[in-house]
């Protein structure tokens, strides 16, 4: 039987589309996107290090900056804002801070986050740092989705681009050495339908054994 909260989730998951044609007088306030990324760290990631970092672009003089770095895509220049999902190739420097507030809210033990904080110092600083903005991008994609279906439960509209000069990025924005750019993630209010997208068959992309 699907509760009304599961028809909510999908509901939301099947309205969600890539939106490309935004209202431009349409405005989201700082605290309407604080909120929308707010809730989407709930999203999981390795060892709970959290390596996502953002960067939220409203200003309409930057955006058109980023325009020109982002392939000319009309979005980023039309949306309300555009949020830049950063990793940190350094995110094992959080470890004490993140399972010293685990502990204090209760999540673990003194004995456990010791260990934790242990192995994770043993592990990730030894790691080449493909292998860290490889996890770093992988959990970027978890907490984009997640904030994506968020943001059209408020009534907002996205789309993810890839596509964009990451290189003149980190130097336009003056990211430092242990952040890098993932992705792009545009906002508003839509200005027309997205268009449909079809999918493969489950037959063509899950094998079961």
């Amino acid at each position: 039987m699907t509760t009304t909260t599961e028809k909510n989730l999908y509901t939301i998951m099947e309205d969600r589309k890539s939106v490309r044609k935004y209202d431009p007088t349409f405005k989201m306030t700082q605290a309407q996107l604080e909120e929308i990324i707010k809730e989407a760290t709930s999203a999981p990631s390795s060892s709970n290090l959290q390596p996502w970092r953002f960067l939220v672009i409203q200003d309409e003089e930057t955006k058109k900056e980023l325009r020109a770095i982002g392939n000319n895509q009309e979005q980023i220049e039309t949306s309300s804002a555009v949020i830049a999902v950063l990793g940190d190739a350094e995110m094992y420097k959080n470890v004490e801070k993140i399972y010293t507030q685990n502990v204090e809210e209760g999540h673990m033990g003194e004995e456990q986050k010791n260990i934790t904080v242990n192995n994770t110092m043993r592990m990730y600083p030894a790691a080449p740092l493909e292998v860290r903005q490889g996890i770093a991008s992988f959990d970027a994609g978890l907490i984009s989705m997640q904030l994506m279906l968020i943001a059209k439960e408020k009534g907002f509209d996205t789309v993810t681009m890839g596509g964009f000069d990451k290189v003149k990025f980190a130097e336009r924005f003056e990211l430092p050495e242990n952040e890098f750019p993932i992705v792009l993630i545009a906002i508003g209010k839509a200005a027309a339908p997205a268009f449909g997208s079809s999918r493969l068959p489950l037959e063509d992309i899950a094998r079961f054994i």
